[in-house]
């Protein structure tokens, strides 16, 4: 057991009252033990409101007056966004609030009982319980800067999401009424969408000369000079068009809607990641983190809107930890098992770390050595992925030094650790 675990432990007394709350959308579950896991209280209701909470805080004044505690601890099970509510409110009283993984929820749920049931009222206990033996975690309950980093670029991903949605309807409608049009357009540039808008069907386009479109598409607002070639390119292609031809009034409106669509998600987007970059400027790590090449703005915002201050974390490992690459491995007698990575943390962190590893790979030349080493080392050398695996962790452990100790990137000091650490290797 490490010293994180036992200083968990230790912060439940015999003068601490413990509360497990399974979380709902509109009324929660509560149960009180006591710090060898005694029930003081069976599970009761607490409902989503302010009166529902200020209702509960007094049961808790009136639990520690009676029960003779002088501290207490709250314990939930994270169900979606229910919980956030709760804990601004806890945290206003300035109670403390713990977070129990579900999964030991649901393991440890028959050990009372030996009955698989499940309800409110029982997961409420099995959380207390669970509390008080020191199994849970530190929710970091985000303010200002954070917050607003965390809940906008979550809604920047969603428009993400929506405009390729809106994409793959587009590239569906092509797929029917002008397949060919994405041999001239391979991408949904400006020119690409003004030709979608103006001459949706290959016979808007089949019956007419090159200079007649070049003027057409000249009248669009989005678009003042239209690529010739590209035109004579997608004359041709629409006069032996295999597209269908029928349901075309239905159709046209269809894809004018999705261009407005696709155009108004672009602008909101673009403005919503200006907004972002304005508040990542204000922070204290904005101005570190640009200094490692292969790092944009919308990355920086990403990494700073899951992370959050790099000051508030007291070792690199726990980063590690908090995007799920720590690694497990099962192993019995004999048998040895393969070490996979536990995937137990930020799922949106860790997928953000392997988008960014790729480029740096091929633009920074410190990790591009490293990935090379990695890959070509005469004793155990790694898969490429798994390389990118161990690279997205030495990454976490370089912004974490460069953020903390306010040291711009040394791509050299960098290379120096590699080859130090080689050689010692070797010796």
């Amino acid at each position: 057991m490490n010293c994180t675990q036992n200083r968990k432990i230790e912060q439940v007394t015999d003068q601490t009252l413990v509360i497990g709350m399974d979380i709902a959308k509109q009324k929660h579950y509560a149960a009180i033990v006591d710090a060898r896991g005694r029930v003081l209280k069976k599970s009761f209701p607490v409902f989503q409101s302010r009166f529902g909470f200020e209702q509960f805080y007094a049961l808790i004044q009136e639990a520690m007056r009676e029960f003779g505690k002088t501290e207490v601890i709250v314990g939930i099970e994270p169900t979606g966004h229910y919980w956030l509510n709760l804990a601004y409110f806890l945290e206003e009283k300035g109670i403390p609030l713990v977070m129990v993984n579900p999964m030991h929820v649901k393991r440890s749920k028959e050990l009372d009982d030996n009955l698989p049931t499940k309800h409110d009222a029982k997961d409420a206990l099995v959380i207390a319980r669970l509390v008080k033996d020191g199994r849970f975690s530190y929710p970091r309950i985000l303010h200002e800067v954070e917050a607003e980093l965390r809940a906008g670029s979550t809604f920047r991903e969603s428009l993400i999401k929506e405009r390729n949605a809106v994409h793959n309807q587009m590239i569906r409608w092509l797929d029917r009424y002008f397949p060919e049009f994405v041999q001239v357009f391979p991408s949904f540039g400006k020119m690409a969408l003004v030709v979608l808008e103006k001459t949706p069907f290959p016979m808007d386009i089949a019956s007419q000369t090159i200079e007649g479109l070049m003027e057409r598409y000249r009248q669009s607002e989005a678009l003042k000079c239209p690529q010739k070639p590209k035109v004579q390119k997608l004359l041709e292609m629409a006069r032996h068009s295999i597209g269908i031809t029928e349901g075309q009034q239905m159709a046209r409106i269809e894809i004018a809607t999705l261009v407005r669509r696709y155009r108004q998600l672009e602008q909101e987007i673009a403005a919503l990641t200006e907004e972002l970059t304005a508040l990542a400027q204000t922070t204290v790590e904005y101005e570190w983190l640009q200094t490692i090449p292969g790092l944009g703005e919308a990355t920086i915002i990403e990494l700073l809107s899951e992370i959050g201050s790099f000051h508030q974390y007291q070792d690199p490992r726990q980063l590690i930890k908090l995007a799920g690459l720590t690694l497990k491995e099962h192993s019995s007698g004999q048998h040895k098992g393969q070490k996979r990575i536990s995937k137990r943390g930020r799922r949106r962190l860790r997928a953000l770390l392997f988008r960014v590893m790729i480029p740096l790979i091929r633009h920074n030349k410190a990790f591009r050595t490293l990935h090379e080493y990695y890959t070509t080392r005469p004793v155990n050398p790694l898969r490429k992925k798994q390389s990118i695996v161990v690279l997205c962790g030495k990454l976490l452990k370089i912004l974490y030094a460069v953020c903390v100790k306010q040291q711009a990137f040394d791509e050299e000091r960098m290379m120096q650790d590699i080859f130090s650490s080689t050689q010692a290797q070797a010796a």
